[in-house]
């Protein structure tokens, strides 16, 4: 087989469907909102997170089994059922529309797996072994959460807005632009107008504006 492609997917707006709201499923539906996706569940019962979500209007539940034709206009899709035929039967019909699927705890019918992932603010770090072992994506997941510094995030938000700072003033796309930006990623941050890399970042740009 050949390697995963790794990347990130923007799914704001976009149309996906989650089968079954159970134990298999929990916590898909939820993921996928977080990432601002417009999502639609089937499943003839669901636990409490999902009606919960239904209820206050996040998510479109549909209170029925899953059909033929139902993937139809999706963008992506999970199978999580606890019945691997029905699972399958869905993935077969979103792949015969290249539509992106994912058959929970099932390798050979995901077009794509989810990661353990490790958050601090806008920061993410997916771990992947390609469905060989979730338990040891958990494992270095919980390695890497325990040596992240809490407050990763505030910082990452911070060195964000001085990289847009230092674009502005340096428009120029050239190496001295890039050698500024790498020394303020090594750097403390912080939002004062008199923070030392913010200091150090106008010194650099009216220093290049000199040449």
């Amino acid at each position: 087989m050949s390697s995963l492609f790794p990347m990130f997917l923007k799914l704001d707006s976009r149309r996906c469907l989650v089968v079954g709201a159970g134990r298999i499923a929990d916590g898909k539906a939820e993921g996928l909102l977080r990432a601002g996706a417009d999502v639609t569940v089937i499943a003839p019962e669901a636990n409490d997170s999902v009606r919960a979500l239904a209820a206050a209007g996040r998510v479109t539940w549909h209170q029925r089994e899953v059909q033929a034709g139902d993937t139809a206009g999706f963008f992506l899709v999970v199978a999580g059922t606890n019945v691997a035929a029905v699972n399958r039967a869905v993935v077969d019909e979103a792949r015969a529309a290249n539509i992106l699927v994912n058959a929970v705890d099932d390798p050979p019918y995901c077009d794509f797996y989810y990661g353990s992932i490790v958050e601090r603010g806008d920061l993410q770090i997916a771990i992947s072994t390609a469905g060989e072992s979730p338990a040891l994506a958990q494992r270095l997941r919980k390695e890497i959460d325990a040596q992240l510094p809490a407050n990763t995030g505030e910082w990452l938000a911070e060195v964000g807005k001085l990289r847009r700072e230092v674009i502005e003033m340096e428009p120029a796309a050239n190496d001295e632009r890039k050698w500024i930006l790498h020394q303020l990623a090594q750097r403390e941050t912080c939002s004062k107008d008199d923070c030392p890399s913010r200091t150090m970042a106008r010194e650099h740009a009216a220093e290049v504006t000199r040449k």
